[in-house]
């Protein structure tokens, strides 16, 4: 599974964005997928997480209410829909696939993406 992610730029507090992670292969329905996110000096940190056929999230404590994850399996696209943004969401971030369910933890993802940096501004 090759993943590419894009959609971060620069925004204001209080802006919106939509990330998108666009997978290739024709199994994509069969992978959980995830997000994460790294800001500099910082360890990678969970974002939120999404089962395969889009049942199940789960979403990191910090951004809870402000981001959503959903995923096409039809187009084969996870995206982040990421509202109420804050300075300290300012990292980039990471999308991630593993041939299962959802997790949480980043060492569970077997295919990551390269990255799209988002940045806040207060």
């Amino acid at each position: 599974v090759q993943l590419q992610a894009s959609g971060g730029g620069l925004v204001q507090a209080g802006d919106s964005l939509r990330l998108s992670c666009a997978a290739s292969g024709r199994t994509f329905s069969r992978y959980g997928m995830g997000w994460f996110r790294q800001a500099p000096e910082k360890e990678r940190e969970f974002v939120a997480t999404i089962s395969p056929l889009g049942r199940i999230t789960y979403y990191g404590d910090s951004v809870k209410g402000r981001l959503t994850v959903s995923r096409d399996n039809a187009k084969n696209i996870v995206y982040l829909q990421m509202n109420s943004l804050k300075p300290e969401d300012t990292a980039v971030y990471y999308c991630a696939a593993r041939g299962g369910p959802t997790a949480t933890v980043a060492s569970l993802y077997e295919y990551w993406g390269q990255g799209t940096q988002v940045t806040v501004s207060s």
